[in-house]
């Protein structure tokens, strides 16, 4: 499955902050796409990839990161594209977009992998920025491609939509429908297996996984949220009030969070996001605990989203009762 040995190119991570308005975390010069690169006024690194940065095609370009021993991140910088190598292939989690999939197939070759050693590709949910790559990695691959029923169906919907040119820019050919997984469900390979879960409220699957990665061997439980985030009125906003409520009552000691962005803009994500700390792990030392081994802000951020939603439900209900 592993390709001649290549280092993974962590390097531009490990940025002094004074240098974070001239290179971003890619290693680029100021100038990407023409454009000023780096983080407006007031925006962390992380959040300037989802604000106002999210058009420069450039600077979305961060090289990949090893994070644990089995994940790896190789997405451009708003959305998240998670790698998993087992011992019998590679599971992929989401693909990002058009124009960035060939970036997401080039992070994968840095990082040592064969992009066509891909087995799986897991969709966290069915928005484009999510789905869009899945066609041609699969392609490219013979990947299975699998998400919840719910998801797969908003997926077929993108496709049947009426024509919209900043849409069709960003998806790729027709992802035709694959495996369904369902709540309960493990998809395993080697000795990798993720525990499916359904949690809607983002969409109305939003299908999340649970496994275990590892820091110089040593395992810690991770935990990919599909749709950390309501949508969608009363409805969505009840249901991810109850995946929430889910999470905090079942899911209390997840040690990793695993994001689908490297911002979560809903409810933005306390002590730094996935940049800020893939930048701490570039500067630790022996000894040092894994800056995305805390436990201790999952529980803080499931009580903020908890509490942001019981706000935006009674918003939302007042404006139906007008």
């Amino acid at each position: 499955m592993r390709m001649t040995a290549r280092p993974v190119m962590v390097p531009g991570i490990a940025l002094a902050i004074g240098a974070l308005l001239q290179v971003n975390v890619g290693g680029q010069a100021a100038a990407g796409g023409g454009q000023n690169a780096g983080p407006a006024p007031g925006e962390t690194l992380s959040e300037s990839y989802r604000g106002s940065q999210r058009d420069n095609v450039e600077y979305q370009k961060i090289p990949p990161i090893k994070v644990f021993d089995n994940l790896y991140y190789v997405g451009p910088g708003f959305v998240s594209v998670w790698l998993i190598p087992t011992a019998d292939g590679l599971i992929l989690v989401d693909t990002a977009q058009e124009p960035y999939v060939d970036h997401v197939i080039d992070s994968i070759r840095k990082a040592g992998f064969d992009p066509k050693n891909i087995k799986y590709i897991l969709l966290t949910h069915g928005h484009l920025d999510h789905f869009g790559g899945a066609s041609k990695i699969q392609a490219l691959s013979g990947a299975r491609v699998a998400t919840l029923e719910e998801d797969w169906q908003l997926i077929d919907a993108t496709y049947k939509a009426p024509a919209n040119p900043n849409r069709d820019r960003a998806l790729g050919p027709v992802l035709k429908r694959d495996m369904v997984i369902k709540e309960g469900d493990a998809v395993t390979l080697g000795k990798t297996s993720l525990k499916v879960y359904k949690l809607p409220g983002h969409t109305p699957g939003s299908p999340s996984f649970e496994f275990t990665v590892y820091d110089g061997g040593t395992p810690h439980k991770a935990f990919i949220f599909g749709g950390p985030g309501q949508r969608n009125g009363v409805e969505g906003g009840t249901q991810f009030l109850a995946s929430i409520n889910r999470l905090m009552r079942e899911q209390q000691d997840v040690e990793v969070p695993v994001h689908v962005h490297s911002w979560l803009t809903t409810y933005p994500y306390p002590g730094g996001g996935i940049i800020e700390r893939a930048q701490k792990l570039a500067q630790r030392k022996p000894g040092d605990v894994h800056p995305f081994v805390d436990n201790a802000t999952w529980r803080a951020w499931l009580k903020i989203a908890q509490a942001g939603t019981l706000k935006y439900l009674e918003d939302e209900k007042a404006k139906a009762a007008r």
